[in-house]
C-alpha cells in the first residue's frame, strides 16, 4: 500500500518546517551577527516597569458558569480561559526567567498576574511550542503536581517532556487536530515559528496555535507566530471567533524577527483575516464584533524595541483600519474580562 504523502510543515528527517515561503529561518549567522551588532547601536530608552499595570484578579471561582468567557492575562502567552465551564491555561510560565538557568536569561519584570497558588482547578494546559518563555520546566512541575486531573495537549514531540515533569493525561496534536473536553472543541491550528531548546534540537517537535469553542463561543490563541497566509483558513475552521489572542511583541530588528515574530501592524492584519474569513457579528456568532487581546509584550524582554511600544503601536493600527476602539482589548496582568 503506497504511503500517504507528509503534510508540509513535516520536512521528512522527523523535523518540522514552516510551509509558507515566507517563513524561512535565519540561519545561525544571522543570530550572530544580530548580536554583534547590538554593541555599536544606541539601544531605545526601556521603561520603568511601573508603567506596566497589574491589577488584582477577579475571576469567577471555582469556575466561570458555561455560557460565559472569562479572559485573564497572567502575563506575556500565560492566560487563563474559562469557557464551557473550564479552566484552561496557555503557555504557563511562572518561573522569574524565561531561561534554563536561573541566573542569567530574560527576567520577568511583572510579576505573574495570578500567582500559581490563587489559580482555580485547571482542567487543561496548552502548549504552543517548547521555547523557554513558553514552556517552563518548574511551572510544568507545580502544575502536574497541584492539578494531577490536568489535560495536557502538545504539539507533535513535547508529550515525554511534560509527561517526565509529572502530566498524567497528555496528548499529542498535529496542526488540524482536534481533541473535545467536556463539550469544548480545542484544535491545534498552523503556526509560523520554530522549535528549539538547545543546539541540536531545532525542528524536532512542533509548534501551533489552538482554538476552543464552546456552543456559541469561541476563542483563538495564536501562540508564537509570524505573519502567515493561514489566518483565514483558521477561522474558516474554527471560527467565528469572538476573541483573538494575538501575539504584537519581540518584533526587533525586523529582518531578523520577521518569520517568526509578528509587529503590531501584523497582528492587526492577522486580526483582520480572521475576521474577514468569518466575521463573529453574523447569525453564526453572539451578535457582537470580535476583540482582539494583544498578548507576547510587556512581561520578558527578549528582543531590541522598547517594551512599552507594542501596545502603542498596535493602538494606532487599530484606528487605521477603521477598527472600534472597545474591541481593542489591552489588559493589564492580572485583569479579567468577560465576553
Amino acid at each position: 500500500m503506497k504511503a500517504l504523502p507528509l503534510p508540509l510543515h513535516h520536512a521528512g528527517d522527523g523535523r518540522f518546517r514552516n510551509p509558507w515561503p515566507d517563513g524561512t529561518l535565519q540561519r545561525f549567522s544571522g543570530l550572530l551577527r544580530w548580536q554583534l551588532d547590538r554593541p555599536t547601536k544606541s539601544s531605545p530608552v526601556q521603561p520603568d516597569p511601573s508603567v506596566f499595570r497589574s491589577v488584582a484578579p477577579m475571576f469567577p471561582q471555582p469556575r466561570a458558569s458555561e455560557d460565559r468567557v472569562v479572559i485573564t492575562w497572567v502575563g506575556h502567552a500565560s492566560f487563563l480561559l474559562q469557557i464551557g465551564g473550564l479552566n484552561v491555561l496557555t503557555d504557563p510560565v511562572w518561573s522569574e526567567r524565561a531561561s534554563p538557568l536561573p541566573f542569567v536569561g530574560p527576567r520577568r519584570g511583572v510579576p505573574p498576574g495570578v500567582p500559581l497558588d490563587a489559580l482555580p482547578p485547571i482542567d487543561a494546559v496548552l502548549i504552543s511550542h517548547n521555547h523557554y518563555d513558553h514552556l517552563d520546566d518548574r511551572t510544568v512541575r507545580r502544575l502536574a503536581a497541584r492539578a494531577p486531573g490536568a489535560r495536557w495537549l502538545v504539539p507533535l514531540g513535547l508529550a515525554p517532556f511534560v509527561a517526565t515533569r509529572g502530566a498524567r493525561a497528555v496528548l499529542e496534536l498535529d496542526w488540524w487536530q482536534e481533541e473535545r473536553l467536556d463539550g469544548v472543541r480545542i484544535g491545534c491550528t498552523p503556526a509560523q515559528h520554530f522549535s528549539a531548546r538547545g543546539f541540536g534540537d531545532q525542528n524536532r517537535t512542533l509548534w501551533c496555535g489552538w482554538a476552543l469553542g464552546s456552543g456559541a463561543r469561541r476563542i483563538y490563541f495564536a501562540g508564537d507566530t509570524g505573519y502567515h497566509p493561514g489566518f483565514g483558513a483558521i477561522a474558516d475552521r474554527y471560527g467565528p471567533f469572538h476573541a483573538a489572542l494575538l501575539p504584537i511583541g519581540a518584533y526587533e530588528p525586523r529582518w531578523f524577527m520577521r518569520p517568526v515574530h509578528m509587529n503590531p501592524e501584523e497582528a492587526v492584519r492577522a486580526f483582520a483575516d480572521l475576521v474577514a474569513a468569518r466575521p463573529a457579528n453574523t447569525g453564526e456568532g453572539t451578535g457582537r464584533p470580535a476583540v482582539m487581546v494583544p498578548m507576547h509584550w510587556g512581561t520578558f524582554k527578549l528582543t531590541d524595541e522598547p517594551m512599552d511600544e507594542p501596545p502603542v503601536r498596535a493602538a494606532r493600527a487599530w484606528q487605521a483600519a477603521g477598527l472600534r476602539p472597545t474591541d481593542l482589548w489591552v489588559l493589564a496582568h492580572g485583569e479579567s474580562r468577560t465576553l
